[in-house]
């Protein structure tokens, strides 16, 4: 799987939850080791409800430029 953000590698993580509960709740999501982007059912969900009201996909965030591009840039 790869991130819709950046394009890096989505690695299962075990998520935990605990601002909505009295107690911390385990959650199972994905987790972006370039960005750190998190994805999981309920975030999922929400986009697709998003996207089904205003009928286009959700913006993703500006592409952050390479490393390669930097270096072309400074040299």
């Amino acid at each position: 799987m790869t991130c819709t953000r950046c394009e890096g590698l989505m690695v299962s993580d075990n998520l935990i939850d605990i601002q909505e509960s009295s107690q911390p709740m385990w959650m199972r999501g994905w987790r972006c080791v370039a960005c750190g982007n998190i994805v999981d059912k309920l975030i999922l969900k929400h986009r697709m409800i998003q996207q089904s009201y205003f009928g286009s996909p959700v913006q993703p965030a500006p592409e952050k430029p390479l490393l390669f591009d930097l270096v072309k840039l400074i040299a």
